[in-house]
């Protein structure tokens, strides 16, 4: 008799390569900012050392404090997959540790996302796979589900589907439709192209500031 409460799916083909190696230098706030600033995390930080996360979005939703589905999903992803886990952002229990990580890193995965908490953080830490995690705690997880593989999901209010690209630095993480993707990246080039001319104007000692009073003016304010 089948246990109800379990979903595996396939994921989708996700982002091509030209995608995922356009993606491969873009700032995320230069990302959120073409992105309308709508979306995104904030609550989720990096636990490892510095080190960019992009690459194919494998969701899990998984019962707070477990971890049986995280198990199944590093097993199954392909590498450079990152896993994206909805665990409803409970503190409770640790969703993985250094061993999770360790055989993640072995099968050339791409990183975790735990919209919950991770323990070993010292370990993790001092390593360059990428882990973004709400925080950490020391218990350790339960290994009986329910969970899901590849449905839709939601981290820190951020909706991930499966297949999305995933895109994280040292300020967060986003979440971009496959199919959207290259139109965005347009705009980012712009953007930053846009920033460096600004930085240059502060270098020169040339930056026209005269549109915060202008806003203000317009505002009433002056």
């Amino acid at each position: 008799m089948p246990d109800f409460g379990f979903t595996l799916h396939d994921c989708p083909p996700g982002p091509s390569r030209e995608t995922l190696a356009a993606y491969q230098d873009l700032a995320v706030a230069n990302i959120s900012d073409a992105m309308s600033r709508g979306t995104g995390t904030s609550s989720l930080r990096p636990i490892h050392r510095t080190r960019r996360i992009l690459g194919r979005a494998f969701t899990v939703r998984t019962r707070p404090g477990d971890n049986l589905m995280v198990h199944k999903a590093i097993d199954t992803a392909q590498p450079g997959d990152v896993i994206v886990v909805d665990a409803g952002g409970d503190m409770s229990n640790a969703i993985i540790g250094e061993i999770m990580v360790g055989w993640a890193a072995k099968r050339g995965l791409g990183g975790f996302v735990i919209d919950g908490a991770i323990r070993d953080s010292e370990t993790i830490g001092e390593g360059d796979f990428p882990v973004y995690a709400r925080g950490v705690a020391h218990r350790g997880p339960y290994k009986d589900g329910p969970g899901a593989i590849n449905v839709p999901v939601t981290v820190d209010g951020m909706v991930v589907m499966p297949g999305d690209l995933l895109v994280g630095d040292a300020d967060g993480l986003l979440a971009i439709r496959p199919d959207e993707a290259p139109a965005i990246a347009e705009r980012v080039r712009a953007i930053a192209q846009a920033e460096a001319q600004v930085l240059k104007d502060i270098d020169s000692g040339t930056l026209d500031r005269s549109w915060v009073d202008a806003a203000l003016k317009s505002r009433g304010v002056l």
